[in-house]
C-alpha cells in the first residue's frame, strides 16, 4: 500500500501543469523507463507483478490527462504508442511476461470523442487458442494484443478504426490481427464487425496465424489497403498446423471498398493500387 501512494503522489506531480498550462513528462519518461528495464530484469514473478502495477498506474493517470494527444514517450521500448492523424484515438499497449503465471496483455484506448477525452482500460492474458473471427469483444473480454498501427474509416457515416496487432500467447504460433474498433451510442468499445469479405464469406476478423521463428509482414499500403504476407505450410503434409507456416514471397491484401474490406489474393505491392 505505501507504494501505491507513492507512485500516486509522483503522478500527480508529474502531470502538473506549470505556470504557463504546460505539462512536462521528462520526469515520468525516465521513471517509465527504469521501470520497463526493473521489469526485464527481474526473475520474480512477484516482483514483475509489482513493477508492473507502478507502470499500470502511471499509464492510468497519463491517459486521464488533458494532453495525452499532445505527448508521445521516447526511448521506451515496451511502450507501445500509437495515434491517428487526426488525433481522435491514441492506444498505448504493453504485455506483462511471467513464468509461472498466465502472461497478460494491457490497453488503454483514449478517445477524442469532440467533447471530451475518454480512456478505456482493456486487460488480456495469454492464450493458447486463436481470437475469434466470428464474435465482437468488448473491454470486459478483450482477447489480448499489442497494436502497433491503425487507420480511422468510414462505415454508414459512422468513424471506424481498422487496427493492425501482435499476439505472442502461443509458445509455437504467433498470430497478426487486424480489428476494426468502434463506439457504441452509450459511448462503450466494440472490438471487430462483420465486414471482412473472402467472396461470399463475412467475418468480424482477420487473424494470421504462423509458426513463432518465422517473421512476416502485415501493414497498410495506403489507407485503403492492408497488404501482408500468403501463409503456407513449409510442407503440404503439415497443412493445418499453423505452428509450421510461414511467407511463400507473395502477398494477399484486403481494400476497403464501400465499406467493406474486401480479400484479395496474389497483389502486387508495388502497385498502390
Amino acid at each position: 500500500m505505501k507504494k501505491v501512494i507513492i507512485i500516486l503522489i509522483l503522478t500527480g506531480a508529474l502531470f502538473f501543469p506549470d505556470a504557463s498550462g504546460q505539462v512536462h513528462y521528462t520526469n515520468t519518461s525516465v521513471i517509465l523507463e527504469k521501470l520497463f528495464s526493473r521489469l526485464i530484469a527481474s526473475n520474480e514473478d512477484a516482483e514483475r507483478i509489482q513493477i508492473n502495477d507502478s507502470i499500470d498506474l502511471i499509464i492510468q493517470s497519463y491517459a486521464g490527462s488533458d494532453t495525452v494527444f499532445n505527448h508521445k514517450f521516447t526511448n521506451l521500448r515496451y511502450l507501445g504508442q500509437i495515434t491517428s492523424r487526426n488525433s481522435q484515438l491514441k492506444i498505448i499497449t504493453w504485455n506483462l511476461v511471467l513464468k509461472d503465471s498466465i502472461s497478460r496483455y494491457y490497453c488503454y484506448l483514449i478517445h477524442n470523442s469532440g467533447k471530451r477525452n475518454l480512456a478505456y482500460r482493456l486487460e488480456g492474458v495469454y492464450r493458447e487458442g486463436p481470437v475469434r473471427t466470428d464474435t465482437v469483444y468488448s473491454d470486459k473480454n478483450w482477447y489480448g494484443a499489442l497494436y502497433y498501427d491503425l487507420r480511422p474509416f468510414k462505415k454508414d457515416d459512422q468513424t471506424n478504426w481498422v487496427l493492425l496487432g501482435i499476439d505472442y500467447g502461443n509458445q509455437a504460433i504467433t498470430r497478426k490481427i487486424i480489428d476494426v474498433l468502434s463506439f457504441a451510442s452509450d459511448g462503450s468499445i466494440i472490438l471487430g464487425k462483420k465486414i471482412f469479405a473472402t467472396g461470399e464469406a463475412l467475418k468480424y476478423r482477420e487473424v494470421l496465424e504462423y509458426g513463432s521463428e518465422a517473421v512476416i509482414s502485415l501493414k497498410f499500403l495506403t489507407d485503403k489497403s492492408i497488404v501482408f504476407d500468403h501463409l503456407v505450410p513449409v510442407s503440404p503434409a503439415l497443412k493445418g498446423k499453423k505452428e509450421y507456416y510461414g511467407p511463400d514471397f507473395s502477398y494477399d491484401a484486403y481494400g476497403l471498398e464501400k465499406g467493406t474490406w474486401k480479400f484479395k489474393s496474389n497483389v502486387d505491392v508495388k502497385n498502390k493500387k
